[in-house]
């Protein structure tokens, strides 16, 4: 049994709207709410936060509808590419930043899952923030980021199938993911992540990132023992 999948859909009743993550761990929860469903013929809607979950829920038979079709979602389980003490995560690694914190926005209770791994004791310390740039916005963005902003990143690319070169990482939403990496004074310090969030979104062409500071409400950590433990958010000042 997945333990971590099981207790991240433990919550969901039927009649619920569901939100589904994108990754790995997200996956697995899929599969366990797909698990779920055919053993106790629960009725639910489910909303997918990218093309790729949307097909597998499809495929597992749940039913998957448009976000602007329901009113909020009951529970969103998800997971996360990094996680400091203070539930702040970085998320995007699967470039469906965007739509995870639109459907996480619209959810009542949220719920990400990690493997102990993805634990550290500052933001940045193995994954780098990925920021999802329209196209037309591209020289605009890399100078600001770079120039004013005094951040380095790079663009993220992927392999061009069968051969040894590489192309621009398009996301589900037809953009373009800039990489950054996250400077240790920043990373360190809460008011400077606030106001790198701040100063993201503030940049025209750019559409979200993965900095995701509000989101946690419950962590769901699992240990190389297979032992899942459970952390909640501690309100803040």
């Amino acid at each position: 049994m997945d333990q971590l999948a099981v207790e991240a859909v433990t919550g969901v009743r039927t009649g619920m709207v569901v939100g589904l993550g994108t990754g790995r761990a997200a996956s697995r929860g899929v599969r366990a709410l797909a698990d779920r469903v055919r053993a106790e013929k629960l009725d639910l809607r489910c909303v997918a936060t990218s093309r790729a979950t949307e097909e597998l829920a499809g495929e597992l038979g749940l039913t998957v509808v448009d976000l602007n079709s329901v009113d909020a979602v009951d529970l969103l389980f998800d997971g996360a590419d990094e996680v400091d003490p203070n539930l702040y995560m970085i998320k995007g690694g699967g470039g469906a930043m965007t739509r995870e914190r639109i459907v996480a926005h619209a959810a009542n209770r949220r719920i990400y899952m990690i493997d102990s791994g993805k634990l550290t004791p500052r933001l940045g310390t193995r994954f780098r923030l990925p920021v999802e740039v329209l196209p037309m916005a591209r020289g605009l963005i890399e100078r600001e980021l770079e120039g004013q902003m005094e951040l380095e990143g790079t663009w993220r690319q992927r392999p061009l199938a069968g051969t040894a070169a590489a192309t621009d990482y398009i996301t589900d939403n037809g953009n373009l993911v800039f990489d950054l990496t996250l400077p240790a004074h920043i990373a360190g310090d809460r008011d400077e992540l606030y106001a790198l969030d701040n100063d993201l979104k503030q940049l025209p062409g750019v559409l979200d990132h993965g900095l995701f500071l509000m989101e946690c409400q419950t962590l769901l950590i699992e240990w190389t023992d297979g032992r899942v433990e459970r952390r909640t958010r501690r309100d803040e000042a």
